[in-house]
């Protein structure tokens, strides 16, 4: 994973960008949809604000940023595992289902978890291909 790369720009694959992007305008969606409607979503605490929510997605996304920029950086593994962090934590939006059920979301609020939800898994799966590749390159050092 070098700025050489076919297919890359900037130092990061463009499947690996494509999927970063996807990713981070799914988390967008649901975080605001959240934001915005937060007196809506069932089971949601009520200390919770409109600015926590965003603060939140805030801090998830510098950590994929983190990650990506490592990646560009040229220290692929540490950028990869970091970006597996942000890839997992799009998982979280599954915990509405703990606080309510499915049928107890509307529809926009059900596609914004599960349009996240889904568009993390594709990136963990690249991800993990990508360590993987990088583990038979013997690019990742080993421990004595």
């Amino acid at each position: 994973m070098s700025a050489s790369s076919v297919g890359s720009l900037r130092g990061v694959p463009l499947p690996l960008l494509a999927l970063f992007v996807l990713y981070t305008l799914a988390s967008l969606l649901h975080f605001t949809h959240n934001a915005e409607f937060l007196a809506d979503y069932p089971g949601l605490p009520n200390w919770l604000t409109r600015a926590q929510v965003y603060v939140a997605w805030l801090v998830v996304f510098a950590i994929g940023l983190t990650g990506l920029l490592l990646v560009r950086a040229g220290k692929a593994v540490a950028g990869l595992v970091i970006l597996v962090i942000y890839a997992v934590l799009g998982f979280a939006g599954l915990d509405h289902y703990f606080a309510a059920p499915f049928s107890a979301h509307t529809f926009t609020m059900n596609f914004t978890i599960w349009f996240e939800v889904a568009a993390a898994f594709a990136l963990l799966v690249y991800l993990l291909a990508a360590i993987r590749a990088q583990l038979r390159a013997g690019k990742v050092p080993s421990t004595p």
